[in-house]
């Protein structure tokens, strides 16, 4: 019995890759688009947008080139190829500004680039596309369904970049007075994150980091320069800890004050 279920099983694969190799060959424009149609609606996706790729330049203009349009969009999406879905969405919000799928497009087209977004430390050329989709969307469809989970993706994706930048930071703090002043690169990199992204969930930590380089680089300076910059040191915790009262680093903030107290004159 099993036999004959895998025989039927082998028969009907054959038989859909003849249908689908006969579409693929075929000239006639709404056989194929109503068989990628069939396709999509059966998860075939990778068929789907072989034969859409066919049919939208002859469709266009007409009655069902908008939505060979969107079935394209939307094939490439369900096969987790952001940057080709986001290509034809994009495309197709531009063509029908005011279409029936217009809305979905603009979705989809930044949710496509957020999940694509990659890990902090590479290249954030995407990260940076998916927020800009993102906004779009928002701007456009305030009162959309959807909005709460753009918002948050948006959220994500920033803090992602606000990473970045504490990761850039921390670097510069690591490397010390190592061919220069490191310490002044990082409270600036930290500073500039903290006014593009003052909402970030990473905001303590850049903080903190501030006042630790501001600490150290305190300690590196020529004796003249000191009680200076020590002051600094002492406005930052307090700064700080106004900010984070019951912060985790509470230790090593008062332990930087104690120290910062030496050499300043009351």
């Amino acid at each position: 019995m099993r036999k004959y279920f895998h025989i039927f099983l082998l028969a009907l694969a054959l038989c859909s890759c003849g249908e689908y190799n006969r579409a693929l060959k075929s000239k006639d424009v709404d056989y194929k688009f109503e068989y990628a149609k069939r396709a999509f609606e059966e998860g075939k996706y990778a068929q789907a947008s072989s034969i859409l790729t066919d049919v939208i330049t002859p469709l266009k203009g007409g009655p069902k080139g908008e939505e060979a349009l969107y079935l394209l969009a939307m094939s490439y999406f369900e096969s987790k190829d952001y940057l080709n879905s986001g290509l034809y969405f994009k495309t197709y919000y531009n063509r029908y500004p005011k279409g029936q799928y217009a809305e979905l497009a603009r979705y989809y087209c930044g949710y496509g680039y957020y999940i694509d977004s990659p890990d902090p430390q590479l290249d954030q050329t995407e990260t940076l596309k998916a927020i800009e989709e993102l906004q779009g969307f928002l701007d456009h469809y305030p009162k959309s369904d959807k909005v709460t989970i753009a918002q948050n993706a948006i959220f994500e994706l920033q803090d992602k970049l606000t990473l970045k930048e504490l990761q850039s930071a921390q670097l510069y703090y690591n490397l010390g007075t190592y061919m220069g002043n490191n310490y002044q690169s990082a409270i600036i990199v930290a500073q500039n994150a903290l006014k593009t992204y003052p909402y970030t969930k990473y905001r303590e930590q850049l903080e903190m980091l501030i006042l630790k380089s501001r600490f150290q680089e305190a300690q590196e300076s020529v004796e003249e320069r000191k009680e200076e910059r020590f002051r600094e040191v002492i406005d930052e915790y307090y700064s700080f800890i106004n900010n984070y009262p019951d912060t985790h680093n509470r230790k090593e903030a008062d332990n930087i004050l104690k120290i910062a107290r030496r050499y300043v004159k009351e």
